[in-house]
């Protein structure tokens, strides 16, 4: 599919190591999702408590994004979503820019990560998810087990711990 500037809205996968060239965009990616995108459903003292783009830096970014195993949906050549999965099969980042959200993004990342997730063995998914990204977790088969309300710099918040059972790969 292509955009009306000629921009193909099929996500191109990289799998990566995390690395400096990803640690910027991913920062990116991050910030406008929190600050535009879960906007509609947080408090601008949420937000601000979440995001905290001020303490934010790629110098601390990077080092945290080479600790996980991510994944990161290109765009021509754009970095636009990413997400990871650990060992134990929990989901601590999924993140989507907002130009580019309900194309698919999102989805062709939970379908990258349940591939991973059945490659090595893992069974179930886990995720403490926020109340904007909740219908989405749940449009891809993950049940709410509890609502949490984490303090996140002093504020409260609000999200779900969600899981999901992977069917057993053939």
């Amino acid at each position: 599919m292509i955009d009306g500037r000629g921009r193909s809205l099929t996500p191109h996968w990289s799998r990566r190591s995390s690395g400096s060239e990803d640690a910027a965009a991913t920062l990116t990616v991050l910030l406008k999702a929190i600050t535009e995108t879960a906007a509609a459903d947080y408090s601008p003292g949420q937000i601000a408590a979440w995001a905290r783009p001020e303490q934010r830096t790629v110098f601390e970014w990077e080092p945290a994004m080479k600790a996980r195993d991510s994944y990161v949906a290109l765009l021509d050549k754009e970095i636009v979503g990413f997400s990871d999965v650990d060992p134990e099969g929990h989901i601590d980042m999924r993140f989507v820019s907002p130009p580019p959200s309900r194309r698919g993004v999102a989805s062709a990342l939970c379908t990258r990560l349940h591939g991973h997730a059945r490659a090595h063995g893992i069974r179930n998914l886990s995720a403490d998810v926020s109340i904007t990204a909740r219908p989405f977790f749940e449009k891809h088969g993950f049940t709410v087990v509890t609502q949490l309300h984490p303090m996140t710099a002093g504020v409260p918040m609000t999200n779900l711990r969600m899981t999901k059972m992977l069917a057993s790969a053939r």
